[in-house]
Parts: C-alpha cells; structure tokens; sequence
C-alpha cells in the first residue's frame, strides 16, 4: 500500500508515462519499505509490490536529487535511457525515488533510416554540370554556409548580420545574375526596394573602408 505522502507524486507518474506514451515506463519506490508502489506504463515484467533492489543504484545519499540519465537494458533485450529524482517529504527527508525508463530502440533505429537516408553515396556527387549555370543554387548554399557558420536561422539575423550576408552575396556576384536580386528579395522576405537600398548601402559601405 502507498503512503499518504507518496500518494501526491502518482499523478506526475501518472503524467510523464502518458506524454512519453508507449515509449516510457515511470516506476515510483518506497525508499521505507524497499517496494515498488507504482508503475505506469510497465515496459518490464515488474509489479507493483516486488523488491525495489535499490542496492543496484549504488548509494542515493551521495548521488543527489536527480539521478542519471543512466543505461539500462530491459528484459527483452530493449536499451533504456533512464533517469530518476529522489521524492522528499515536507521535511525534507528522501521518502522515494521516482524512475523514468525510455525505451530508445525505436529512436536509434529512426536515427540509423535518417543515416542512411541522408548519407551521399560514394559514386553518388553531385553532377556539377546540371548546377553550373543554376545561380538560384549558388544562393541556396551561400546563404545555407553563411547561417550554418553562425549557427542561426535566417530569421535570427539582426541588421547587421543581414548586411553581412548581402556583401557575402554580392562578393560572390550573385547580384551579376539577371533576375537573382528578385530571388535574394524573396528569401530574405524583403521588397525589391528593400533589398535595393539595404544593398547599395552595404556597397557604399565597403567603400568607405
């Protein structure tokens, strides 16, 4: 049977298994009577009542409150990424120890398929010769490299990043190409005019210097 002042943390367990839901059980012991006294969503063959066995968690005094994330393996083979949180009463004294155990099989497959998805064969380049004339391309990756370098969306640029990546463009000559300006315009969001006049100021700019 749970004690009263545990009973207040089952719907957190309750929470958590259901946001992670069916991908997560979240186990809650009794650190008084060494039991388990609830289990939501159970990923393993454990019931309600077994032995809490925390003697394989090593010595919880020392561990602090937040415990992990750590490494299991379920019964059946599966990996786990667990974490636990020491429960405290009022008083501050540690009354339980709630566990959450994510199966992550299913992430380290979806993680292989993007691999795999992702990676380029070896026989695989990109045929330059289709790409060539393809300015809209040399855009594409000169603001891609810009951001990438920057770790920061294109939305994210203040105006001085903006001025930044508009002379990168325009060394590149990118403003050479008939009709690129409209493209630039419609990627960075902006009027024709817009760009026009951030642009000639950007190159009166570097003359100056």
């Amino acid at each position: 049977m749970i004690s009263k002042k545990l009973q207040s943390s089952l719907p957190v367990c309750d929470a958590i298994a259901r946001l992670l839901h069916p991908h997560a059980e979240v186990v809650l012991h009794d650190l008084a009577s060494e039991r388990v006294v609830h289990i939501a969503n159970a990923l393993s063959p454990r019931r309600v009542g077994d032995p809490s066995l925390l003697e394989d968690m090593g010595d919880l005094a020392a561990a602090g409150d937040v415990i992990g994330p750590y490494e299991k393996t379920n019964p059946d083979g599966r990996r786990l990424r667990s974490i636990s949180s020491i429960v405290r009463d009022g008083e501050g004294e540690a009354i339980g120890l709630l566990c959450i155990n994510l199966d992550v099989e299913i992430f380290a497959r979806m993680a292989g398929l993007l691999t795999a998805f992702l990676a380029v064969p070896a026989q695989g380049g990109r045929p330059e010769g289709l790409f060539a004339g393809d300015w809209r391309e040399a855009v594409n990756e000169t603001v891609g490299r810009f951001l990438a370098d920057r770790n920061v969306a294109l939305s994210g640029l203040d105006a001085a990043g903006e001025d930044a990546l508009l002379a990168r463009l325009d060394r590149d000559g990118i403003f050479g190409f008939r009709k690129a300006a409209p493209y630039v315009a419609e990627v960075f969001g902006w009027s024709r005019a817009k760009l026009y006049n951030r642009l000639s100021r950007v190159r009166m700019t570097q003359k100056g210097e």
